[in-house]
């Protein structure tokens, strides 16, 4: 079996997203993901220009060989548009193996270690009462783990805020991109009260989930972490900037909140100080920016030394062709924690028909052989690729900060 064909498939059903189709000689085909937010069409070139025409005569069969051929052969390791480009061809060739084999992928990962696949949403509100309303409408659809954002009072913008009442969060918009507000002490002081909120009516039932979105320095992290913990938190995400991963010693030092940390890592290497020396809790990162689920299971295997767990990012940003690949590797890993669930406009679930189905709060890949998940290309050609960007933040002052 050799490749004969690479196709790359940029459109726009509700969002942008980046496909990759890879075809054999033998009618067997699969379907990779290689979307990156707001940068789409770089890894689009990188896989048309660079990558697609190295996979022609290639046997499909051969992932790692191709990996490692993609990885060490370019000599410009990592980076998220190469990681992307790489992740799209890894996907794929698992869905091809997964056809062949008449298996679903996690099968051949080693069979599942469990029944379905927990998953948390995200809840929303301008303001408290708000928030609770959409709380109280994701508990009532059977999520177990809810992720809680709110406006902050005294804030023009406040991160994760959806659109409306139930919508869901979109932060990507058309044009340049928005700038919004950010004020550090404003935030502080108001987040232990939407928690408190939160478990006062509801109970502790419920997981609770929060997102600080790389917007604190080590020592305001441990004070957030520490204020929240009479709420216990599943998980604090992101609460500084993980470049330093040294940085989170000081966190760790203060607070035994859950810490999770890497949807923006792209490789084992942007984690594996914070997983070796146990400062986090939960890695995030995902299957479409950290070389895929070759390189992914890589990623849970070592966490796995440290009884660190998979928190694997799943955006809608990100197609439903890596919602599959996810929940395969989420099936399969010992490790696993939870897995987040955005949902997708009406017009994505049309674009790529998916064998994936959510039930009370469990998600399961289904057991189609391969990924499950294919793409009606006549339907994503009515959908053209728009611009958009992420927000960028600054202070009140003005200075740039971190989105």
């Amino acid at each position: 079996m050799k490749i004969t064909h690479a196709d790359v498939i940029v459109s726009c059903p509700g969002r942008n997203y980046v496909t990759l189709k890879i075809r054999t000689d033998e009618g067997v085909y699969g379907i990779g993901d290689g979307t990156l937010n707001g940068r789409e069409l770089a890894v689009a070139s990188y896989l048309k220009d660079h990558i697609c025409p190295l996979l022609i005569g290639r046997d499909p069969q051969k992932i790692e060989d191709i990996w490692q051929y993609l990885y060490k052969g370019a000599y410009w390791r990592r980076g998220p548009v190469t990681m992307a480009a790489i992740s799209a061809v890894d996907i794929a060739l698992w869905d091809i193996k997964g056809k062949i084999a008449n298996l679903p992928v996690y099968q051949l990962l080693g069979g599942a270690s469990r029944e379905g696949v927990m998953v948390y949403c995200h809840a929303t509100g301008s303001d408290i009462p708000a928030a609770l309303e959409s709380f109280e409408h994701y508990r009532d659809q059977g999520f177990k783990a809810i992720r809680m954002q709110c406006g902050i009072p005294g804030m023009s913008t406040s991160y994760g805020l959806a659109k409306g009442n139930n919508k869901a969060y979109e932060p990507a918009t058309k044009g340049k991109p928005e700038e919004q507000a950010w004020s550090t002490e404003k935030y502080l002081d108001f987040v232990p009260k939407l928690f408190e909120a939160v478990r006062e009516k509801y109970g502790f039932e419920t997981h609770l989930l929060h997102d600080v979105h790389h917007r604190l320095t080590p020592i305001e992290a441990a004070r957030l972490g520490k204020s929240l913990e009479p709420y216990r938190l599943f998980w604090l995400e992101d609460p500084t900037p993980a470049e330093n991963q040294a940085d989170f010693r000081l966190i760790r030092q203060h607070t035994v909140t859950p810490l999770a940390v890497g949807e923006v890592f792209n490789s084992i290497w942007d984690c594996k100080q914070l997983i070796e020396e146990q400062l986090i809790d939960y890695i995030r990162a995902t299957v479409t920016h950290a070389g895929g689920i070759t390189h992914m299971r890589r990623i849970a295997d070592f966490a796995a030394l440290y009884q660190v767990r998979l928190g694997s990012h799943g955006p809608s940003d990100l197609s439903p062709v890596s919602m599959g690949a996810a929940l395969h590797l989420d099936l399969w890993a010992p490790n696993l924690g939870i897995q987040e669930y955005m949902g997708y406009p009406e017009a994505a679930l049309e674009v790529f028909p998916h064998a994936w189905s959510f039930n009370q709060g469990y998600m399961h890949p289904g057991d189609v052989p391969g990924i499950g998940v294919d793409i009606d290309e006549k339907l994503a050609a009515k959908y053209p690729y728009e611009p958009a960007y992420l927000p960028i933040a600054r202070l009140e002052d003005g200075t740039l900060w971190n989105w």
